[in-house]
């Protein structure tokens, strides 16, 4: 699933092309793009069509467009789901599930997501403007409701892996396993300290440097291993060629030259150097 930056930068695409514009006719293929609407494709082209798009929003990986009245539409990317602004008559794509017409003529968008995991939702819109359904989301390290002592009061609060706690979108969104693992070697922490076993100090330190390379990311496009993240012109970030940490397996470690070694972390895979952040030796009581 896209992380935080690569959400962001497609955010940003969407402002520029659907902000201000009325939608005219939804076409929704399929049932599953529409899963998550109980009431089917149907209705929800339905409550759609003739709204205006106030404002394209996002909080942590979620992203979604307020359509005023207190209701918003989250965009579910999934695994695969791309938003591409097109000329109306470019051919289809060949996983194209939902089409978005405007009223001004102008160029629609497509929704195509070729593993089907991403989809459609209506959503009433509560404090500060987010969807219901995602309001136990806690902010992102980028956006302005983000108490940062907050987060380190909460992290220390926890006995589980630091990673872990990185990694819980309750406790601070938009960090997922690319940028966790980079902000990790950033701070020379192992992924399996627990964090409450780390300082308040280096717990937002940690915090900060997740903010610095997700920022980082997002001035490069985000990250693009998978070809099907693109934005919404079809292109493809770049920022993993300035990885440190992950997916780089058996090359030096840009800091101290030892090599970047892979292990197993809650069924993925977790990149660190040895010699910077080495394994914690015991549960309790490192520093």
């Amino acid at each position: 699933m896209p992380e935080l930056p690569e959400v962001e930068v497609v955010r940003r695409g969407l402002a520029q092309h659907v902000e201000g514009r009325t939608l005219a006719a939804v076409e929704l293929r399929g049932h599953r793009v529409a899963r998550r609407h109980p009431a089917g494709p149907t209705d929800l082209a339905d409550r759609l069509e003739g709204r205006r798009v106030a404002a394209v929003r996002r909080r942590g990986k979620y992203l979604w467009w307020d359509l005023e009245d207190d209701l918003g539409l989250l965009l579910h990317l999934g695994m695969s789901g791309q938003l591409l602004v097109e000329q109306p008559d470019a051919p289809d794509e060949k996983h194209l599930h939902a089409r978005f017409r405007f009223a001004d003529d102008g160029p629609e968008l497509r929704f195509v997501d070729q593993r089907t995991f991403g989809g459609l939702a209506l959503s009433d819109l509560g404090a500060g403007g987010v969807p219901a359904t995602i309001a136990h989301i806690a902010p992102d390290p980028l956006e302005p409701a983000f108490q940062r002592d907050a987060v380190v009061r909460r992290a220390k609060a926890k006995d589980s892996a630091v990673k872990r706690v990185l990694l819980d979108q309750t406790v601070v969104s938009g960090i997922g396993n690319i940028y966790a693992d980079e902000a990790l070697w950033r701070a020379q922490v192992h992924g399996e300290r627990p964090a409450s076993a780390l300082t308040k100090p280096r717990l937002g330190l940690l915090l900060d440097h997740a903010a610095e390379v997700m920022r980082e990311a997002l001035g490069q496009g985000g990250t693009s291993f998978d070809a099907l993240y693109v934005n919404v012109n079809g292109a493809s970030g770049y920022f993993d060629r300035s990885l440190a940490a992950y997916g780089q397996v058996g090359r030096p470690c840009p800091r101290c030259g030892t090599l970047i070694r892979r292990e197993q972390f809650m069924n993925r895979s977790s990149f660190s150097c040895p010699r910077c952040q080495p394994r914690p030796r015991r549960a309790r009581g490192l520093r």
